[in-house]
């Protein structure tokens, strides 16, 4: 059996829907984040969340050194957010309300959710880091989800 081609995977996997998040972390050097759709509850006793970076990201490497992360579950009305936050260069902070979470990270306003907590385990996977965080904030707001499918942003119907 040969392996499928780059192109082939992401139009299979990009068939499942996905929500949104934006990752960040309020380093020494500012506020940093970045946009992901690979996240997902991991464990409710103790709370255990998880997300899958890029290994050779400049934000994720920031925010993995500082080792406590803030997610942003984001709103159905927040693409713009979610693009801004995974464009090279953008000013991803200077566009857009935030506040502090208990542990400084940043946390987005209009996300439909926030998680805050420290990264307890790393493990790499082919181009990805798996990050594991041990939930000590959260918080839940009225909403629908941003929703990710076939390389686009949208609304869940």
């Amino acid at each position: 059996m040969t392996t499928p081609s780059v192109s082939d995977f992401k139009n299979a996997v990009g068939r499942f829907v996905t929500g949104v998040v934006v990752v960040t972390a309020q380093t020494v050097d500012g506020p940093f984040g970045f946009t992901c759709q690979t996240f997902g509850s991991l464990s409710l006793e103790p709370p255990l969340v998880t997300f899958a970076a890029a290994v050779d990201g400049r934000s994720w490497a920031r925010v993995r050194a500082h080792g406590v992360v803030g997610i942003n579950v984001l709103a159905e009305n927040q693409a713009e957010e979610a693009r801004r936050f995974a464009t090279t260069g953008a000013d991803r902070f200077g566009l857009g309300e935030w506040l502090s979470g208990p542990a400084g990270s940043p946390l987005l306003a209009g996300a439909i959710a926030h998680v805050e907590g420290p990264i307890v385990s790393l493990s790499t996977h082919g181009d990805h880091e798996v990050a594991v965080v041990r939930v000590d904030f959260v918080a839940s707001h009225e909403g629908q989800p941003l929703a990710f499918y076939r390389a686009g942003f949208g609304a869940l119907a």
